[in-house]
Parts: structure tokens; C-alpha cells; sequence
């Protein structure tokens, strides 16, 4: 990722206080958008939100797409390299 997407990324995470929780709270982990929610004490809906937002900015991915219920999420390279600015 070169700076200027870096910095358009780490912009779009650090203006929601819930994608930065969100992107925090997987870390190098595998988690469901409930064990988030607990973790960090916002609603499912929320962490949801938040990660649809962080999916289409190729921070995180579904590994599990396919599913309805118990969908996991884990960072992208470029999610885990943004950990480190917030």
C-alpha cells in the first residue's frame, strides 16, 4: 500500500470511532460480528455497519461469504499493516 492510499484508509477508519474499535478488536484474530460487538460493547448492528464499511475499503474479508449465520471476518494485509496508525 503506497502513502497516499495509506493515509486515505487510515482517514476513513480513524473518522468512525466504531470501524477503528471494529478493525482493533479482529486484530490477527477470526471473529464473528457478535464476539466483536461484545469485545468492544456496541450492537451487532453497529459492528456490522462498520464492517461492511471496512470490507469495501479491503481492510477486512468474510472468509465464510457463503453463510448466513456465524459469518468470520479477519483483517487483510493491508488492515493489519493499518493496525499499527490507530
Amino acid at each position: 500500500m503506497d502513502e497516499k492510499e495509506l493515509y486515505q484508509k487510515l482517514g476513513h477508519v480513524k473518522v468512525s470511532a466504531y470501524r477503528t474499535k471494529t478493525l482493533k478488536s479482529i486484530g490477527h484474530d477470526i471473529k464473528m460480528p457478535s464476539e466483536i460487538a461484545k469485545d468492544i460493547g456496541i450492537k451487532t448492528s453497529q459492528v456490522s455497519a462498520s464492517l461492511s464499511d471496512l470490507k469495501k475499503e479491503e481492510l477486512v474479508v468474510c472468509v465464510n461469504e457463503e453463510v448466513r449465520k456465524g459469518r468470520l471476518y479477519k483483517c487483510t494485509d493491508k488492515g493489519i499493516e493499518l493496525q499499527k496508525y490507530i
